[in-house]
């Protein structure tokens, strides 16, 4: 049974046929339209030249936002014009299939979950690294979405009290301090401070930011620098898992986005962190950490699963 999975980015709609096995058998890629109700139309457009002549049961749509418990409306959604919008009835009269919503977080993770680096455990927490923190926990092989829907927002877990403002409206939150944001800052704020960042403010562009291919440079140079910018954010997201295994209890954290490139550089700080947070550590089990391994289809992957109601 194939099923049509649909990733709706800021920037771009990327989409795909996904065989029973998570294998992307088909897929495209388009620029997501500026006027958000263009937008059903392009993934309407996108599914058909998908199907064609083949057999597909149903469609499942990832986007950035706050999904209502029906998983029908999308409540708000940080990159594109939408509140309150029924996208899926609107996207089921236009296709003619069942369709699925899902959080862009949520699907990534569930694509992980039954494809990737946690398909041989039934507990896992998923955090994706990129501009900001993207969160997903599958808890006795459900994917948790809570009562309004809305549940696995880890990135917006209060982390400092009075902390840094979050564009969520809060401040505080974890992705300001566990991020690719959070890294260009901390590596800002090292270049800044004297010897230890000499190598960052050497690479420094005008606006002050260290670009990321420069960061990537350092750190496999191994700047001091650059290092202790990934320890200070490593050090956030294993604090925060320490909050998280007391709560979700998970086997498996698995990290995604950009700042996991870093592999063991980012993962082993991590762990350091999560022992000292981790309540009653030394007489408990605890988690295993893994990097993402299905980059960035993990969301297409996991929604076209998700779609028609896998789970």
């Amino acid at each position: 049974m194939l099923n049509v999975g649909i990733d709706i980015g800021g920037t771009k709609i990327a989409g795909g046929i996904v065989d029973p096995e998570g294998t992307i058998v088909d897929r495209r890629r388009v620029p997501t339209p500026a006027d958000p109700h263009a937008l059903a139309d392009a993934v309407a457009a996108m599914v058909d030249d998908l199907v064609t002549d083949r057999v597909v049961h149903a469609v499942g749509v990832a986007a950035a936002g706050f999904i209502d418990a029906s998983r029908s409306v999308i409540l708000h959604a940080p990159n594109i014009d939408w509140t309150d919008e029924p996208l899926r009835d609107e996207l089921e009269r236009r296709i003619g299939r069942p369709v699925t919503l899902e959080n862009d977080a949520n699907a990534a993770g569930w694509g992980e979950f039954r494809f990737g680096a946690g398909r041989d455990v039934r507990d896992m927490v998923m955090i994706t690294l990129g501009t900001g923190v993207g969160g997903a926990a599958i808890i006795d092989g459900e994917l948790l979405v809570g009562g309004n829907g809305i549940g696995g927002e880890l990135g917006h877990i209060r982390f400092e009290r009075g902390g840094r403002p979050c564009g969520c409206g809060q401040s505080g939150c974890l992705e300001q301090y566990a991020s690719g944001r959070a890294l260009q800052r901390e590596a800002a704020d090292i270049a800044a401070s004297g010897a230890l960042g000499a190598g960052l403010a050497a690479a420094r562009t005008a606006d002050g930011i260290v670009p990321a291919a420069a960061m990537e440079r350092l750190i496999a140079d191994g700047d001091a620098g650059a290092l202790e910018a990934v320890h200070r954010v490593a050090t956030a997201l294993g604090e925060a898992c320490g909050g998280f295994q007391a709560v979700l209890d998970p086997a498996l954290f698995v990290i995604g986005g950009g700042v996991a490139d870093l592999g063991e550089r980012l993962l082993h700080p991590v762990r350091e962190a999560y022992a000292t947070a981790l309540p009653g550590y030394g007489e408990r089990p605890v988690a295993s950490f893994a990097i993402a391994t299905l980059g960035n289809d993990a969301g297409l992957i996991g929604v076209a699963d998700l779609a028609g109601g896998r789970v």
